[in-house]
């Protein structure tokens, strides 16, 4: 197999690549090749662990989960009970696995087992087409008492585009900070969609009803998986670890002036590192597409001047031309079969008709 990789990189191909083709690591590639063989050396791998579990104390934990005592409980009840009994069979993580081979962990009761659904995918290929928005906490100089900071950012430019800082959360005060950002953008909301949490400001019956009332499109995330909201989770970092963030305010008139300076300064003097380093103000008007052209052509005189200077192409200044929300991934195994097992296969055979 490994003079299939040696004929790759031969033909110019990164011998890590190539190896993650094949489906092995570097440090496996050599030591094959010490030794000098074709052959698969993964089939020589013992398939049977010295703590595998017997046939009979597979069947032990079954008849023992069958049993009149614990045929109405659940592993994570039936390890424990067992071990106030002074018995071990084994941990509750075997039992389960056991009952899942068996074909036997399923759901029971008259009840529809519970379900997840992963949010919808969308993909911005502008600004104003995709919004995020959240609720974070500002601390006051007092124990206990917070002021709360609402913030919509725009996924595509990473520029806010509302934000408000109140003494509590509620679905009308984020209606409010909702519509003066659509005036602000000068946008009727038709077709546009916007992505929160559960919270209960985001599913407040003041919010859904404008929204609806308004053409807006809504998505929300799972249950406690800030995954799906990672754009405003991200600036919510960058709030809290900025420089100049005080920690801790001591009325709501310093919290507001300080988110003032922070969005002004966010908006037109950060250098996003997702846009290729330009402002989401930049971004959000399309001066971004000039900037970077300009930064390209920067690039381009100084390797002309000092080409000895350059082992490649110079740095890539193209534009990011869609934002994804909640993208759909391929599972590996499946991303490698249709992608690399084509190239795997024409190695091999190549491999196999040339000469050793």
């Amino acid at each position: 197999m490994y003079k299939a990789i040696d004929e790759a990189k031969k033909e110019g191909a990164r011998l890590k690549k190539a190896c993650e083709l094949i489906g092995i690591s570097i440090r496996t590639y050599q030591r094959w090749k010490k030794r000098d063989t074709l052959k698969d050396r993964r089939e020589d791998v013992l398939r049977n662990p010295a703590n595998k579990l017997s046939k009979q104390e597979k069947q032990k934990i079954l008849d023992t989960c069958h049993s009149k005592d614990f045929r109405e409980l659940p592993p994570c009840k039936i390890v424990p009970m067992l071990a106030d009994r002074g018995i071990y069979i084994g941990s509750e993580s075997t039992f389960y696995r056991v009952l899942r081979e068996a074909g036997e962990l399923t759901h029971r009761g008259r009840s529809k087992p519970r379900t997840y659904f992963r949010p919808k995918h969308y993909r911005a290929t502008g600004p104003n087409q995709v919004w995020s928005w959240d609720i974070t906490y500002l601390p006051s100089c007092i124990q206990g008492m917070f002021f709360y900071l609402y913030m919509y950012i725009d996924i595509y430019s990473h520029k806010i585009v509302g934000w408000e800082v109140y003494t509590e959360q509620r679905s009308n005060l984020a209606t409010k900070v909702l519509k003066r950002a659509l005036l602000k953008e000068k946008i009727t909301g038709e077709g546009l969609v916007i992505h929160s949490d559960n919270g209960k400001p985001m599913k407040g019956s003041t919010m859904l009803a404008t929204m609806q009332n308004l053409g807006i499109i809504r998505s929300f995330s799972r249950p406690h998986v800030s995954d799906d909201n990672p754009y405003i989770e991200s600036l919510f970092k960058t709030v809290k670890y900025c420089p100049k963030y005080p920690g801790r305010f001591s009325n709501i008139e310093e919290a507001r002036k300080w988110c003032l300076e922070f969005v002004t300064w966010y908006n037109s003097k950060h250098y996003h590192s997702k846009i290729k380093f330009v402002t989401p103000e930049q971004r959000h008007s399309g001066l971004d597409n000039e900037i970077l052209a300009k930064r390209k052509e920067v690039y381009k005189r100084a390797r002309s001047k000092h080409p000895e200077r350059w082992s490649g192409n110079v740095r890539n200044w193209n534009p990011v031309l869609t934002v994804d929300l909640n993208p759909v991934n391929e599972q590996p195994y499946l991303l490698m079969e249709k992608m690399a097992w084509p190239l795997v296969t024409s190695l091999l055979t190549n491999s196999e008709n040339g000469s050793e």
